[in-house]
């Protein structure tokens, strides 16, 4: 029978050995731990404010473009930073801090739609130093589930709305209300639609026939031949106006009739500047006072004159107006033409020299 000595001996071993079990368990889980990196591992502390916690706990996962580097140890709500209150502590391993950096963002992500919430940093877009410990990474990335359901609530509510009034506008169709419900119930309606579509198909088919105006415009080719032709002509005329043929041509693609123009333009500028100027006849016609007076003056007199002749008053008003004083004038001439040719016929008889001698 062992003694008591010996007893209390061999208890004290197997406590010792299950006590060096229970340590060696606990080094060898935070030793194989890939969130922690170990228990000796350097690790470094972070922290994002977020608007609301979405689910996040201590222990939850955080990751770097989806690899697990780390944890949250803490989450805390921190009034004074509204509008984002929640404060979330991570804690990375040490070896993950070459891709962070100060300008990388942190989201509030789920493991699908029901999972749960972990915190995903991205560094896609970031350019800046590696963070100091205790550093803040701003807060950025896609809504959660939870922001999304709320932010759609308006959209249900106004989709809910939409969906009771086209009901309500169905039923009114349904009972031949409005315009609408006499459109779509009314039998007269259909049979005026039903013989228009006949109408309709008894002229497509005398058109595709070739009845009739349009459909000779369609089918017959001589129509064609002749927009043929005349197309044909219009491109002959564009080439010789292209070519610089014809008046037209030469118009377009001669350049002495531009230099011409241009020189006429010159021409009409440099005698309208002259009239301005006052030079020349229809300078001081234009600016000389004197000379406009002048002309007036003399198409006054003129417009006497001929308003005198108009009156019959003179010779030469007489001469217009008297008739038979031009019937004595015409009269003259003729005899004076009479006299004239008895001249040229018989000289001598007419022409007579006498010699007296003394």
């Amino acid at each position: 029978m062992p003694s008591r000595k010996e007893i209390k001996w061999s208890q004290l071993r197997v406590g010792a050995l299950v006590l060096s079990a229970m340590v060696a368990l606990i080094v060898l889980i935070f030793l194989m731990s890939g969130s922690t990196g170990g228990l000796f591992a350097r690790k470094i502390r972070l922290r994002s404010y977020f608007a609301n916690a979405a689910g996040i706990k201590d222990g939850a996962p955080v990751t770097l473009e989806d690899v697990t580097i780390g944890t949250v140890v803490k989450v805390r709500l921190v009034p004074e930073r509204n509008p984002r209150p929640v404060e979330v502590t991570m804690q990375v391993g040490y070896e993950f801090i070459a891709g962070l950096h100060t300008d990388s963002t942190a989201a509030i992500d789920q493991a699908g739609v029901l999972g749960d919430s972990y915190i995903d940093i991205t560094s896609k877009d970031a350019t800046g130093p590696e963070p100091a410990p205790n550093a803040e990474l701003k807060a950025g990335g896609a809504p959660n589930i939870q922001e999304v359901i709320s932010t759609s609530e308006g959209s249900i509510k106004e989709l809910t709305a939409l969906l009771q009034k086209i009901e309500i506008t169905v039923d009114a169709i349904n009972d031949k209300r409005g315009t609408m419900g006499e459109l779509v119930n009314d039998p007269e309606l259909y049979r005026k639609i039903s013989s228009i579509t006949t109408d309709l198909q008894t002229i497509t088919s005398a058109i595709a026939s070739g009845k009739g105006s349009l459909g000779k415009l369609v089918n017959d080719d001589t129509m064609y031949s002749r927009a043929n032709s005349a197309i044909d002509k219009l491109d002959k005329i564009t080439t010789d106006l292209n070519d610089g043929k014809g008046s037209a041509g030469k118009f377009l693609k001669d350049d002495k009739l531009y230099d011409n123009l241009s020189s006429t333009i010159t021409n009409a500028n440099q005698l309208i500047s002259e009239i301005n100027q006052g030079k020349g006849s229809l300078g001081k016609l234009a600016k000389d006072p004197v000379f406009a007076q002048k002309l007036d003056d003399t198409v006054t007199h003129l417009d006497s004159i001929l308003t005198t002749v108009d009156e019959g008053k003179g010779s030469i008003g007489q001469l217009v107006k008297n008739r038979s004083l031009y019937d004595h004038a015409d009269q003259t001439l003729d005899e004076s033409q009479k006299l004239v040719k008895s001249i040229r016929d018989d000289p001598r008889k007419y022409l007579v020299i006498r010699l007296k001698v003394f």
